[in-house]
């Protein structure tokens, strides 16, 4: 019997808010407020891979017309729908933080979202990974163990970076479900289902690899923040103007960019204001006909060929 989501997340809720976390990056649970773990480089940095390096659950591959990232939806004529999305992510030689500012918003606001997690950084932040499966506004996506580039990595690599964070999510999973007292074989949501490009970086090879894993990429139509102070009047007033039925909003909740809450609450209103509802990634593919492409990017083609030099030879932040 399969145990309806709305059901599994009332029973995480229930037992789960007496239960008091432990682990590295922890927070007692349903404790919303931030806390020092939840800072940049709170947690000290673990560079090893997870304790399980495979998932048991492995998702059925996609076909052939389901590869590529997709970067918006195609909606009927006069619905008005868009998704946020938020990146949670850290590279192999440092921690970065979860911002629950960014978190209380959503929740206070209603604000359905999909988070895009790494899987190194779901281990830093388990205890709130817990929390934030049982909150019913969110649904997870993959978003590679420590950031790889997908632009520049060899495929055995891609392999490691998809399947050690699904792994990971597994692991964190179960431990909430039988936290919870729900049996493992009756969860709606045992592996993510989407994947999203670290530095939207992308190949054919990439692409292949991702749908082989039975994993939707969805990139973003709309970048969010702007490097500076995100919430700027300037700022908000841009991403407004940018925004159309259909799109898909980049944002992040790991406290590296700036003013991402002010930013989410003062967009979110206005759009609300014109008749916008939001709604997951998921929930939006299935909405329309999503748009892919083969080339991944931030707002122009080859605006994050930069990158490829950055972050060391794989994008995870090594050197060698």
């Amino acid at each position: 019997m399969r145990i309806p989501q709305s059901v599994l997340h009332a029973v995480l809720v229930s037992a789960l808010a007496a239960a008091t976390a432990v682990d590295a990056g922890a927070a007692p649970a349903g404790e919303w407020a931030p806390a020092r773990t939840d800072e940049r480089k709170a947690v000290p940095n673990d560079p090893s891979p997870p304790a399980r390096t495979e998932p048991r659950h492995v998702l059925p591959p996609l076909g052939k017309d389901e590869e590529g990232t997709i970067r918006r939806v195609e909606l009927p004529e006069g619905v008005k729908a868009v998704a946020f999305t938020f990146d949670m992510c850290e590279l192999s030689t440092v921690t970065t933080g979860c911002d629950m500012d960014v978190i209380a918003v959503l929740r206070e606001e209603g604000i359905p979202a999909t988070l895009f997690m790494g899987g190194k950084w779901m281990r830093t932040h388990a205890g709130r990974v817990r929390q934030l499966m049982r909150e019913p506004l969110f649904e997870i996506g993959n978003h590679a163990w420590t950031h790889g580039n997908f632009g520049i990595m060899d495929a055995e690599s891609m392999q490691e970076q998809i399947r050690f964070t699904q792994a990971q999510y597994e692991i964190l999973r179960q431990e909430a479900l039988r936290e919870a007292g729900l049996p493992e074989e009756g969860d709606s949501a045992p592996v993510p289902k989407l994947f999203r490009f670290p530095y939207g970086r992308c190949c054919d090879e990439a692409l292949a690899v991702v749908a082989a894993n039975g994993m939707k990429a969805v990139q973003w139509s709309v970048v969010g923040e702007d490097g500076g102070d995100s919430s700027s009047r300037g700022n908000v007033q841009d991403v407004l103007r940018r925004i159309r039925p259909g799109d898909i909003i980049l944002c992040h909740a790991n406290r590296v960019p700036k003013g991402t809450a002010g930013l989410v609450k003062a967009v979110a209103g206005e759009l609300r204001r014109r008749g916008y509802r939001f709604v997951t990634a998921g929930e939006l593919l299935e909405m329309g006909k999503p748009q892919r492409t083969r080339n991944g990017y931030f707002m122009v083609p080859g605006d994050n060929l930069p990158l490829d030099t950055k972050f060391g030879i794989d994008g995870t932040g090594r050197r060698n």
